[in-house]
């Protein structure tokens, strides 16, 4: 399995326009082999800046490669530049392989890199 997170960090005051942007936006993740779920997530408030991230998680590094480099990938984020949402900085990427799963049932599990 592969997470690949993207970390904005929102101007005060753009929170809104910036949840209603993901969500009207259409998704073309469910169209990609080897996708398995997105969250968006809000995080803490700052002086500054409201956290938010975006976590998909991919059967493999390279179906998340693949999809980053798919027609589905350029019209998801064709409309990206007309944001009016403020940030700080541009989004900050972090990808993980994951190396230990554990299901709701408490059942464990070292996987294997593919």
């Amino acid at each position: 399995m592969y997470i690949a997170m993207n970390r904005f960090r929102v101007v005060p005051g753009f929170e809104e326009a910036f949840e209603t942007q993901w969500r009207s936006r259409q998704g073309r993740l469910a169209e990609m082999p080897g996708y398995v779920e997105f969250h968006m997530l809000k995080g803490p408030k700052a002086e500054d800046h409201t956290l938010y991230a975006s976590h998909t998680v991919w059967e493999t590094q390279a179906d998340f490669l693949a999809w980053t480099k798919s027609e589905q990938f350029r019209a998801a984020h064709a409309r990206a530049g007309e944001s009016k949402v403020q940030y700080l900085s541009g989004p900050h990427f972090e990808g993980f392989e994951v190396i230990i799963h554990e299901d709701r049932s408490g059942n464990r599990a070292d996987v294997q890199a593919a």
